[in-house]
């Protein structure tokens, strides 16, 4: 077998990486990085990467919201679909600031409640808004905008001010931004929140538009992710897909039970990008120290056995995407020592 790890934020940003990185010790990520075959590509994101490599094209944005409509159980259509996800902005000094619902609960019967009131207000427009799943809300559009927009995972832990829509028609679409934090501000949801102690849904994020198109490649035979997309384009594709194991051992037992065995493995893990975006060292370096233990260790022993070919590990980044590919022979390169711990080297 052999496995593609896609690790968004695994290298800390360059102005402090030297103090982040202070005593932790890696020695078996540092072993692939430092005796693969490595190469750097242009700056995308993780949800770029995972469109292209299905061979996905991009549109205006890169067509998330179809995609993942059709895994939470609505036909796409011919319609033109974005992301309307719920949100927490959140005040800090002179700046508003996205925290990503990643961080936060939202109830079904909110998420529900939420929608309506929106809908109430936006059906006259054009806008309709969908919440087939708590945390992954949509609108339909009667027509495509002229619109291009950065992905949750962009905006989260900035100011949302310089990561808002571009395009001919943005200056409308901040307009309903602004309206639809109006209209949150003072539901009875929020308020009971507010109460609980909960950060409150004061915004959305429009997010990932585009019409419905095939996915024309499957460059692995399963996947292995707790991310909408990543899964989608699995079962669009037809390969198997399953949630992230707890750890290599346990994804290779699961890979193993399969009746039919599987050669190509995509293993998606988002355990540092919410510690990134916020800018959290102490949490990055703790799971960082897990991935270690529970992933990079018992891989390259896998690979160091002959029970796995090939280990590539992708890291999609704002500077580049770096790929790393070790197999077995490749870890005999004792010389060679690790470089590039950081977001841009």
């Amino acid at each position: 077998m052999q496995c593609t790890l896609l690790i968004p934020d695994l290298f800390w940003p360059r102005e402090t990486a030297a103090a982040v990185m202070s005593g932790l010790e890696l020695p078996a990520l540092a072993k692939v990085l430092a005796r693969s075959r490595a190469e750097r590509f242009a700056a995308i994101t993780p949800e770029g990467w995972l469109c292209e490599a299905h061979h996905v094209e991009r549109q205006q944005d890169w067509p998330i919201a179809p995609l993942t409509l059709e895994l939470d159980g609505f036909e796409a259509g011919d319609a033109y679909w974005l992301r309307a996800d719920p949100v927490h902005l959140k005040i800090e000094r002179d700046r508003l600031l996205l925290v990503e619902n990643a961080l936060f609960e939202v109830s079904a019967d909110e998420a529900r409640a939420y929608t309506r009131t929106l809908n109430a207000y936006f059906a006259s427009a054009g806008i309709t808004f969908h919440a087939p799943r708590p945390k992954r809300w949509y609108v339909k559009l009667a027509q495509p905008p002229k619109l291009v927009t950065r992905s949750a995972y962009e905006a989260a832990g900035r100011d949302v001010n310089a990561q808002l829509p571009a395009g001919a028609d943005a200056l409308h679409w901040h307009g309903v931004f602004n309206e639809v934090q109006m209209l949150l501000h003072s539901t009875p949801e929020n308020s009971a929140r507010e109460e609980r102690g909960e950060p409150v849904v004061n915004s959305v994020w429009f997010w990932g538009g585009g019409a419905r198109q095939p996915v024309r490649a499957r460059p692995f035979d399963a996947v292995w992710s707790d991310d909408a997309l990543a899964t989608a384009l699995a079962a669009a594709a037809g390969a198997e897909a399953e949630c992230v194991p707890a750890d290599a051992a346990a994804w290779l037992a699961a890979a193993k039970a399969r009746p039919t065995p599987y050669e190509s493995h995509l293993v998606v893990i988002d355990a540092l990008s919410a510690a990134a975006a916020h800018h959290d060292a102490e949490t990055w370096r703790a799971r960082l120290a897990a991935l270690e233990a529970q992933w990079f260790a018992p891989l390259v022993q896998l690979l160091r056995e002959g029970r796995l070919r090939r280990i590539a590990l992708v890291v999609p980044g704002e500077a580049a995407c770096r790929r790393f590919e070790v197999t077995r022979p490749n870890l005999f390169r004792f010389w060679r020592r690790a470089q590039g711990w950081t977001d841009d080297a």
